[in-house]
């Protein structure tokens, strides 16, 4: 597993903290890798012949087999265990997260109001905007996502960051590190697509939506350097985390509390506008707003990237792809499975003829090909 990269944002470990969350780092290992492929074959030995008996046919979607495979022992045995892998990945970073939490406040309002410059022109390392009056959208309200205590909006103190040091932390144990040592995967898949398939781009104006702690916006800040590059999120503290982060990461990008549904910024502000696995995180109704305000936001010419999680090609496979659902607050993820993006894209007012969803397959480095080689990601494209 690539280490995690430590930086000023992070909380130190103690011996028993580091020992606890390589415990859930091995735990989850081991049901991802040993005991999750005996689900599939409950599926191909029990589940799908005896349906197969009953109804004169294979299982034609997950709805058909989401009865019997919840009844199977063996299935239900890896669920409980995999739901309380995650619990157990949330306790064991909310730990050390709580313990430094004062020395943590402190050194984000630090780093967000460090300046940096030359020969006097001093600038500061991007900007923070937060929006109190902005009402949280209810699919963030509902439901703890990822059984994140609090979930990514909540401050449990003032200027609070936790959610966004709890994330940062999380979702490393979560993806066994195959997000990579700044939780850059994500990122790094969209712009090697934009490099394959647009390389002639260079965009001066980015917008990232539902950007949480930024760790995806900080890869297109890095690539293209004389970019103005905007972050947007619902969650304060995330956000907070977010710029201090980028501060000590030495990256200038401008952070905002804002809901992608209704921005507050003009017509054609921007060149490009990205999201990475955030589309399943919100709802029927919120979606095509979503696109349809990327439409009002993109220049002419612009181009729209929108990151997504394949819900797979099989009947199993979409079956165990929505346990996430189910078992992890992933409340919206199930139904899109059977979503149009391109459909989605077209309510929100672009032409048919300027929207692409394609499926990319990224050839990073060796470190992240073992999670990759097997994993491929869904692309919504459109321009304007």
């Amino acid at each position: 597993m690539p280490a995690f990269k430590a930086h000023a944002m992070q909380p130190s470990t103690l011996l028993d903290e580091q020992a606890r969350q390589d415990f859930v780092g091995a735990l989850r290992a081991h049901l991802s890798g040993r005991l999750m492929p005996g689900a599939y074959k409950v599926y191909e030995s029990r589940v799908e012949p005896a349906f197969r008996a009953r109804q004169g046919r294979a299982p034609i979607d997950q709805d058909e087999i989401r009865k019997p495979m919840t009844q199977d022992s063996f299935y239900q045995f890896w669920s409980a265990m995999q739901r309380r892998s995650q619990e157990l990945l949330w306790e064991s970073v909310i730990d050390p997260t709580e313990r430094e939490l004062s020395e943590l406040l402190r050194r984000s309002a630090r780093l967000r109001a460090k300046k940096i410059g030359k020969s006097g022109k001093d600038r500061r390392r991007g900007t923070l905007r937060l929006n109190p009056a902005l009402e949280i959208p209810r699919y963030h309200r509902a439901a703890d996502i990822h059984l994140q205590p609090g979930g990514y909006h909540t401050d449990f103190t003032t200027d609070d960051v936790s959610a966004g040091v709890i994330y940062d932390k999380g979702i490393n144990l979560y993806m066994g590190g195959a997000l990579g040592p700044e939780n850059n995967l994500m990122g790094d898949t969209l712009l090697a697509y934009l490099r394959e398939k647009h390389p002639e781009r260079q965009p001066k104006r980015i917008l990232d939506i539902g950007c949480a702690i930024g760790n995806s916006t900080v890869v297109w800040a890095r690539a293209f350097p004389q970019a103005r590059v905007h972050g947007i999120d619902v969650g304060a503290p995330v956000l907070r985390y977010a710029h201090a982060r980028a501060v000590a990461l030495g990256v200038a990008i401008n952070f905002s509390q804002q809901n992608a549904e209704a921005t507050d910024f003009a017509d054609g502000s921007f060149d490009l506008i990205v999201s990475h696995i955030v589309l399943h995180e919100t709802s029927k109704s919120a979606l095509p707003r979503i696109l349809g305000e990327c439409r009002r936001l993109l220049a002419p010419g612009g181009l729209m990237l929108h990151l997504e999680i394949p819900r797979g090609r099989t009947v199993i496979e979409k079956f165990m792809h929505n346990w996430e659902s189910y078992n992890n607050n992933e409340t919206f993820a199930r139904y899109m499975t059977g979503i149009d993006l391109q459909a989605e894209a077209m309510k929100g007012g672009f032409p048919a003829a300027d929207v692409l969803v394609n499926e990319f397959i990224p050839k990073l480095d060796v470190a992240q090909m073992n999670y990759t080689e097997h994993f491929f990601w869904k692309i919504l494209a459109a321009h304007r």
